[in-house]
């Protein structure tokens, strides 16, 4: 009879371990956040925008009533995702860069069912995005990738490969007023300053026949990003309210929202 050699026992039984360890972390990582925490949260924004603020919404009709959606705003304050958080008719998890989970606002963020993402790149929060989508619930994000003139010249294809692999519907959303003429970008709007959040026609994209995945992302990145330009200047012209001054951007993300690690990323003009 075989003697039991306890070294390959504790190396087994460590690497067992280590891959239950593994596998649990990434099941966490892709975990579905839970619905009460947009639900507790949707007032919070509400009080955010008409109480703190004073918000004007429109389009609110051009936000399907059920299935998967995906809010993609222009990007000019702090504050844009929190108003159109407030603002939209429907809940919905914000990818928010995971440098602001930390401390009392990342408790708050989590509890309130938004999205870390790595904008060095990030794989698993948008796996982690796409199957929100696939729940049938709502994703927002801020495809500029960093707080900017606001007026989508450039996007990160994040927002495409979601669409494409989600086939949710995008929903451009323009946010205006939350920084305005030379205001620093680091700038938090004073209270009961008029902002205003409008959503666009929605649209989808997918797959053509025949089209490399390359090829179908970068197409789909540039239809979201005209589709979110021109909503922007028509909601321009529609409340009166212009773009903050041009200011030098903070340092873009090539991968901001993540794309898989096999779809280098590419910026959308």
């Amino acid at each position: 009879m075989t003697e039991p050699n306890p070294q390959a026992q504790w190396q087994a039984g460590g690497q067992a371990a280590g891959q239950a360890q593994w596998q649990a972390g990434g099941q966490a990582e892709l975990a579905l956040p839970g619905r009460w925490g947009t639900a507790w949260s949707r007032p919070v924004g509400w009080i955010l925008d008409h109480i703190l603020y004073r918000t004007s919404v429109a389009g609110r009709s051009n936000v399907p009533a059920t299935g998967p959606v995906i809010f993609a705003g222009n990007h000019i304050s702090y504050l844009d995702g929190p108003v159109m958080f407030g603002a939209s008719p429907r809940r919905m998890h914000i990818l928010v860069k995971k440098e602001m989970f930390a401390g009392f606002l990342g408790r708050v963020l989590t509890a309130s069912g938004q999205l870390p993402v790595d904008r060095a790149g990030d794989r698993a929060a948008l796996q982690r995005a796409k199957r929100v989508l696939d729940a049938g619930r709502c994703v927002g994000i801020l495809p500029e990738g960093t707080r900017g003139s606001g007026e989508a010249s450039a996007i990160n294809n994040g927002v495409a490969w979601l669409a494409l692999n989600s086939r949710a519907t995008v929903v451009p959303v323009a946010i205006l007023g939350t920084r305005v003429g030379a205001e620093h970008v680091d700038t938090v709007p004073p209270l009961r300053r008029r902002l205003h959040v409008s959503f666009g026609g929605a649209i989808n994209v997918s797959r053509r026949p025949g089209e490399t995945g390359r090829v179908s992302m970068d197409r789909a990145g540039t239809e979201i990003r005209a589709a979110l330009a021109r909503h922007v200047q028509d909601s321009i012209q529609r409340t009166g309210q212009p773009l903050p001054d041009a200011d030098s951007p903070q340092e873009r993300h090539e991968a901001v929202a993540g794309t898989p690690a096999d779809h280098p990323i590419r910026n959308v003009q």
